[in-house]
């Protein structure tokens, strides 16, 4: 098995790697901000229930979020509600969402309440307070721990193959199973760690712009 070959099979499972990386990430990063304000709304109700949902969401493991969102349905209903994919992806959206609206609460919460009794002082409205003197703030102060939990969804996106989604990993694990070839599955890790490697470059390049907001 030449490394043409051995290459070529695994880009074809890298290329649902970044699949169910980029969707999660733009469906998770906005509902885990609708998150965040639940979990900060003065409404009890919705208050309880948003944190209520974050904790259980975050409290049990992925792999087992993957394994309910594909196989409940049928074994609750007897119907097939999702594809391997599809269920995938809702469960990677809801798991990251409910971290991703920890994030933004905390970095919300920590930003001064003097900054928004300064520009109501201005006459400025409250959407205008947040988007134009609050948001950029918080988007300094959460980075770093977004940049955690985005390069934690790259190596996550290998759980997939739970369900027989034919991720990077599990395209690398096949040749152990029919040509008994370990060296493609390390070959794999070179992928994960080329991604990573430039995210983290991305995430320090936003950092250092971010760096005139001494917060």
């Amino acid at each position: 098995m030449d490394l043409l070959t051995v290459t070529s099979r695994l880009l074809e499972g890298f290329s649902i790697t970044c699949k169910i990386f980029a969707l999660t990430l733009v469906f998770a990063l906005p509902l885990g901000l609708v998150i965040a304000f639940c979990s900060m709304s003065k409404v009890r109700l919705v208050k309880w229930l948003s944190r209520t949902f974050v904790w259980i969401i975050r409290g049990t493991p992925l792999m087992l979020q993957v394994i309910v969102v594909f196989y409940g349905p049928g074994l609750l209903w007897d119907m097939q509600a999702f594809g391997r994919l599809d269920a995938v992806l809702i469960a990677f959206i809801i798991n990251y969402a409910a971290y991703f609206s920890e994030i933004y609460r905390g970095g919300i919460e920590s930003i001064p309440k003097g900054q928004y009794e300064a520009g109501q002082v201005l006459g400025m409205t409250k959407a205008q307070i947040f988007f134009r003197v609050i948001l950029l703030q918080v988007v300094k102060r959460i980075l770093p721990p977004m940049s955690n939990e985005v390069i934690t969804l790259v190596k996550d996106t290998s759980l997939a193959r739970i369900i027989a989604v034919k991720e990077l990993i599990m395209m690398a694990q096949e040749y152990i199973a029919t040509y008994a070839l370990i060296w493609p599955l390390f070959y794999s890790g070179a992928f994960y760690l080329l991604f990573c490697g430039a995210l983290t470059l991305l995430f320090g390049y936003l950092e250092k712009r971010l760096d005139y907001f001494r917060v």
